[in-house]
């Protein structure tokens, strides 16, 4: 009975470590991940239209900063990729400011973004454009910090072809 209570315990033992080395081999790639979610109706705000990003603007202004404007390249460049995609897109304010303030500002931010992507060869009937104004915040809070991440534009997918 001791002998078959030994064997028992090496073999309980045997298959732990295998299953530790087993374990420890899963290799992470190096390689930085390149596939991106798309989906029809997805956004940029929550990372579902493919590599486009939002873009954020100064308080009460639509004006394109330059990383505004680097983001925007990046943007460029995958929609010249991607011609079957058609896009919206979104201009959002923070909450201060009447509603119609803050939609025609909403209207401003979007219209600057499409005049740009329009002005570097992405063709306009590809993009659409409207004003949430301060209707769809992402960051619920009255401070800075939430304020800056509710001015922003950012993309929705409309159409894959």
């Amino acid at each position: 009975m001791i002998f078959k209570g030994k064997k028992l315990t090496g073999l309980m033992v045997v298959i732990a470590l295998m299953g530790l080395i087993g374990c420890s081999s899963t290799k992470k790639s190096s390689e930085p991940k390149t596939d991106y979610a798309m989906e029809l109706n997805g956004d940029s705000d929550s990372g579902l239209a493919g590599r486009l990003r939002s873009v954020y603007f100064d308080f009460d202004s639509s004006v394109l900063l330059g990383d505004t404007r680097d983001t925007l390249d990046e943007n460029i460049k995958y929609l010249a990729e991607h011609h079957e995609v058609e896009i919206q897109i979104e201009g959002h304010c923070d909450e201060r400011g009447s509603s119609q303030y803050n939609l025609a500002l909403g209207e401003r931010r979007a219209r600057a973004v499409y005049d740009y992507l329009v002005a570097n060869d992405i063709a306009s009937m590809r993009i659409y454009i409207i004003s949430m104004g301060k209707e769809k915040p992402i960051a619920f809070g009255h401070n800075e910090e939430a304020w800056s991440q509710n001015r922003r534009a950012n993309f929705v997918i409309t159409k894959l072809r």
